[in-house]
């Protein structure tokens, strides 16, 4: 039985894209791979809207090692971070930038919250050793899209640079680095993009990566300022890359930039994310957040008051061949599941899964 993947990532993916795998083997000190790599780098600039003043590079891992990329690398001596952190993404950066030893302000407006802007200017205001501003796009813990836009004309006003997590977005939101003032974003491929989680990437200012030099990363293999040299010099990787997940990467990036189009591709998830949620009310079934603050991709929702456990739930989902994620952090203890339609998911999967979810709720 196929399982479907209502899930945040791994996703569906379309079959063209699987069939992609089945590529010859090649080096990835060929020709070959370069000219496919310099053509993965260009589509990943239209994921984001970006002009030509940005640059991509891709590492192989999965989200988490872009953005590890990222905040390992763009820290000098006595810079110091802020972070706006309302969920397990959030604290995932936390993570990384503790790990890394950069001094960080954490501001938390709480899970599920949206930072208040003038708490975050007041930080801005009187902390002028902040070099960067950092937060998640798509808080994928509770399905939240955060305020990008005014927190990037924040961070330009204060002459601060902008690091955005877009892990759980690229492709499944409207993202123009251009006005948003993003400085430096991720994502990868096993997610909203339809591809297989192991090919991550950046899209970032120009200027900025060729002003990190390899010396300053504090990591080896994820160091920003190696990948931007070898790919600047050799349309290559640092080190040996994951070659064959670079051919799933570009085909679902020519699926989603050419074949349905990167607008047609957020449309079809806005409608299927409509679909669901339509459906889960009728139920009478409640959401974690107004549908304001959703993303086009994730519903964070709650099992009826005295339903069965939620572990039980899920379990009984995946028997039937549908696949959701559980509750994470406080909200598990509160029976609330989350449904994602990223990947190859359409409206008439929408609606079949509806019917298995009323006949388990």
């Amino acid at each position: 039985m196929k399982t479907m993947l209502f899930s945040p990532g791994p996703v569906l993916v379309e079959e063209e894209v699987r069939q992609s795998l089945l590529h010859y083997d090649i080096c990835h000190r060929s020709p070959e791979f370069e000219e496919l790599f310099v053509a993965i780098q260009g589509k990943i600039l239209k994921l984001f809207n970006a002009d030509d003043s940005y640059y991509s590079v891709i590492v192989s891992g999965s989200g988490t090692s872009a953005n590890e990329t990222c905040l390992s690398s763009v820290f000098a001596e006595g810079d110091e971070a802020l972070l706006i952190n309302n969920g397990v993404f959030g604290d995932r950066l936390l993570e990384i930038l503790t790990k890394y030893n950069v001094p960080t302000t954490n501001y938390q407006p709480g899970w599920a919250n949206l930072p208040n802007m003038d708490e975050v200017e007041e930080i801005l205001k009187n902390n002028p050793k902040i070099t960067y501003v950092c937060m998640v796009f798509h808080e994928t813990s509770t399905g939240m899209i955060n305020p990008v836009n005014a927190v990037g004309k924040l961070a330009k006003k204060y002459g601060k640079r902008f690091f955005v997590d877009c892990v759980s977005a690229a492709a499944g939101q409207h993202i123009d680095v251009v006005d948003n003032n993003i400085d430096l974003c991720t994502s990868v491929g096993g997610k909203c993009l339809g591809c297989y989680p192991g090919s991550a990437y950046i899209c970032g200012k120009e200027e900025l990566m060729a002003s990190t030099p390899a010396a300053q990363g504090k990591n080896v293999y994820l160091n920003l300022g190696k990948h931007y040299e070898i790919a600047k010099s050799s349309h290559q990787t640092p080190n040996t890359p994951n070659v064959n997940l670079f051919w799933p990467l570009n085909a679902a990036l020519d699926w989603t930039l050419e074949k349905e189009t990167l607008a047609g591709r957020v449309e079809r998830y806005q409608k299927c994310a409509k679909i669901l949620r339509d459906g889960m009310k009728e139920m009478g079934l409640t959401f974690l957040l107004e549908e304001k603050d959703m993303s086009n991709t994730v519903t964070s929702v709650f099992l009826p008051e005295g339903s069965k456990p939620v572990e039980q739930f899920v379990d009984e989902l995946a028997a039937a061949g549908y696949t959701v994620y559980p509750g994470k952090g406080k909200y598990l203890a509160m029976n609330m599941f989350q449904v994602a339609n990223m990947g190859a998911i359409c409206p008439e999967d929408c609606y079949k899964f509806l019917e298995v979810l009323k006949a388990h709720i």
